[in-house]
């Protein structure tokens, strides 16, 4: 009887030695399928940056061009003025001449006639 004891004993033993092995193996799969904190928060980390890097580009790109309008802007303000300046160099370099040779002509006529 002692011999039938320890046989079953032993089978028992036996089976939850087996059972141990397969509940390692399990969590050593499981294991290998989850991520380690560590390498999470570095893709994290590395996520965000990526995201930081990005909008940083946007807004850049955002500022660029709302630069750029501003810029048009200030020109289609200014375009009249500029119209104005030219029309005035175009009086002063060209008919103000002329207006002065025809009274420098005019007032030799007069003063030789006298």
């Amino acid at each position: 009887m002692t011999v039938l004891v320890l046989g079953e004993v032993l089978r028992r033993l036996e089976d939850v030695c087996t059972d141990l092995k397969d509940d390692f193996q399990e969590l050593g799969l499981r294991l290998d399928s989850n991520v380690s904190l560590e390498r999470y928060q570095l893709e994290q980390v590395a996520r965000d940056d990526a995201l930081k890097l990005l909008v940083e580009r946007v807004r850049g790109i955002e500022e660029a061009r709302e630069q750029a309008a501003q810029n048009r802007r200030d020109e289609d303000r200014r375009a009249p003025d500029r119209r104005a300046a030219d029309r005035r160099l175009i009086f002063t370099a060209l008919i103000v001449p002329v207006l002065l040779l025809i009274l420098t002509v005019y007032l030799n006529a007069q003063g030789a006639g006298a």
